[in-house]
């Protein structure tokens, strides 16, 4: 047999293969093949943010003084205002080119398309977060690269899943997976990018969301390792706490961060309410602008600002600088975040909270110099209770406070600062999460349904009933015998454009059969338990059958897929019994 007679045969196993594939991922404990998965898109996101973060060191150390990338301050007043300012222009002009002025990156964005859209992310907003990202950093804005590297990583788990034709609760696992990566690719930090895309992104903390999300983070963090080195962010000396007697203040750190927080988080959202309906190209310029301002007075608040904290944490800072970079900085994210600009917030948040905290741990240390653990040791702390209350995400800040700095000594403390600071923000002041604040500013919710969650885990493909026939609505008596010759449990009636409208038990259609004499039977008007019935694609999961059967008023589900243009596959049947059969489990 020659080569090319048998490569139909080898492309048909592979097809076959592929089918079985998706098939036993609609499960919700195909454990292994989504741990390849999770393995394969830590890889793929793991790269994207090695380009990126490249791609912008390389720019920086271009221009700015020393090849430093980190030396904003470096540059002449001028350029500290001209800079952002012409950043602000470019983006917003990118953006209403490609995507008419809509907001289409960011976390928020991933969260919205995971609660709204089962993680479907286009390519091209991949590309728009890359270069929107990229130029936000480059030109001095103040956001950070873990915004933008978080949509890259969710794109890139979900292309991988839409490129192999996966069901959707495979998808939603594959975000999470490109979440995780690219947070431990950005910051060198596998277990805060773990916690932080099952805490925040995915609310999900089953077994099968684990180990992929795990394996994906450990996949991303060896490919940044390989380019970027094992480093610790932040090279600080060992901190942790020197008395009890301190445990008072550092309450009173995490209730002071805490109000810092939720203001942070309200001028947030009411900075986005007023400028909603304002131009983008306005509203990324007068981001620029606001940014440029603070820029004259402090510097520091542009860019990524790693070495400040650094500074923050080695106790270099005095107070004055302390606490005027903490409020120009949240002044210049708030606007910046809320105008449009495409960045991350979660780095600036660390900004904000370690010079917070080192401000405090100077009057701590003029107070009681003796029992002070230092400005060093505060500063660390609210570098996790500003993330922790900003994000109301504890163990993600507290496991990032950790792996920032290599120091375990930190835990005990740590988990005092972030849980105050959160409770203050939420309890307190009444503030919900900065994310979930922007998706109810624009009229979307982010709720952590547990039966939902369980819903979404699970494929239609996995629960559909395949012991089916199709037939015409009308079919001569004399073929009933050989459509039912393979003892199928249902029968689904086709009308006369050969679409699905109706199915019914097979054992009605056979005694139908026994009790009518006529020729030809209308499958539509013989006595039978008929249901009405609605299509689905085979790539849906559970939650989205329940909703269809609520909104079509239907009682069963016809699952099928296109397998050519305008021709479709269908693959088995779901009826409203195995759907709450599901939704009780």
């Amino acid at each position: 047999m020659s080569r090319h007679s048998r490569f139909p045969s080898g492309r048909r196993q592979l097809e076959v293969a592929m089918e079985n594939l998706r098939l036993h991922l609609s499960r919700p404990d195909a454990l292994l093949q989504l741990s390849v998965l999770g393995a394969l898109t830590g890889v793929l996101a793991g790269g994207v943010i090695v380009a990126f973060r490249l791609a912008i060191e390389s720019t920086q150390a271009g221009f700015l003084p020393g090849g430093d990338i980190e030396a904003y301050e470096g540059l002449p007043l001028w350029a500290r205002f001209a800079l952002p300012v012409a950043g602000g222009v470019a983006i917003g002009i990118l953006f209403k080119l490609t995507a008419r002025g809509r907001h289409v990156v960011g976390i928020v964005h991933v969260m919205e398309r995971l609660a709204y859209h089962q993680g479907y992310l286009s390519l091209r907003g991949l590309l728009l977060q890359f270069a929107g990202g990229a130029l936000a950093i480059i030109s001095g804005q103040s956001v950070g690269r873990e915004g933008p590297g978080v949509h890259l990583g969710a794109a890139s788990g979900s292309l991988l899943g839409q490129r192999l034709g996966l069901p959707n609760n495979t998808l939603r696992t594959l975000v999470g997976c490109g979440t995780a990566a690219s947070i431990a690719a950005s910051f060198n930090t596998p277990l805060a990018g773990v916690v932080f895309a099952l805490e925040v992104v995915m609310m999900d903390y089953s077994l099968a969301s684990f180990m992929p999300v795990i394996l994906s983070a450990v996949a991303a963090t060896s490919v940044s390792v390989a380019v970027f080195g094992s480093e610790p962010v932040f090279n600080i000396p060992m901190q942790e706490i020197n008395s009890l007697l301190e445990l008072p203040y550092i309450l009173l750190l995490g209730v002071v961060i805490g109000g810092f927080s939720s203001g942070f988080i309200q001028l947030t959202r009411r900075t986005a309410d007023y400028f909603r309906e304002r131009d983008f190209l306005l509203r990324t310029t007068l981001a620029g602008t606001i940014v440029g301002l603070c820029a004259l007075a402090f510097p520091q608040v542009m860019g990524i600002g790693y070495d400040s904290v650094n500074a923050a944490l080695l106790g270099e800072l005095g107070l004055g600088v302390l606490f005027g970079v903490a409020v120009f900085k949240l002044l210049a994210t708030s606007s910046a975040v809320a105008l449009g600009i495409p960045g991350g917030l979660i780095g600036p948040t660390l900004i904000i909270g370690a010079m917070l905290g080192g401000f405090l741990g100077v009057i701590a240390t003029l107070i009681s110099p003796e029992y002070s653990s230092g400005v060093g040791f505060y500063a660390l702390l609210g570098l996790g209770a500003m993330m922790g209350a900003t994000l109301q995400a504890p163990l993600a800040a507290l496991t990032a406070m950790m792996e920032l700095t290599g120091h375990p000594g930190i835990i005990f403390p740590g988990m005092l600062a972030i849980v105050t600071a959160s409770l203050t923000s939420s309890e307190l002041f009444r503030t919900p999460s900065v994310f979930r604040t922007l998706l109810r500013a624009r009229g979307l919710d982010y709720r952590n349904d547990p039966v939902m969650a369980a819903l979404r885990r699970i494929g239609v493909a996995s629960v559909m009933d395949r012991s089916f026939v199709r037939a015409a609505r009308v079919i001569p008596r004399a073929d009933i015998a050989e459509l039912l010759a393979s003892e199928p449990r249902w029968v689904l009636v086709d009308d006369d454009d050969h679409r699905p409208v109706a199915l019914l038990p097979a054992v009605d259609l056979l005694r139908a059969r026994e009790e009518d004499e006529r020729a030809e039977l209308d499958l539509l008007k013989i006595p039978a338990e008929r249901r009405q019935v609605a299509g689905i694609y085979r790539e849906a999961d559970m939650e989205q059958a329940r909703h269809q059967l609520v909104e079509s008023h239907v009682e069963a589900l016809y699952v099928e897929r296109h397998i050519a243009p305008g021709i479709a596959r269908i693959f088995g049947v779901l009826t409203r019994e195995q759907v709450e059969a599901a939704y009780r489990l």
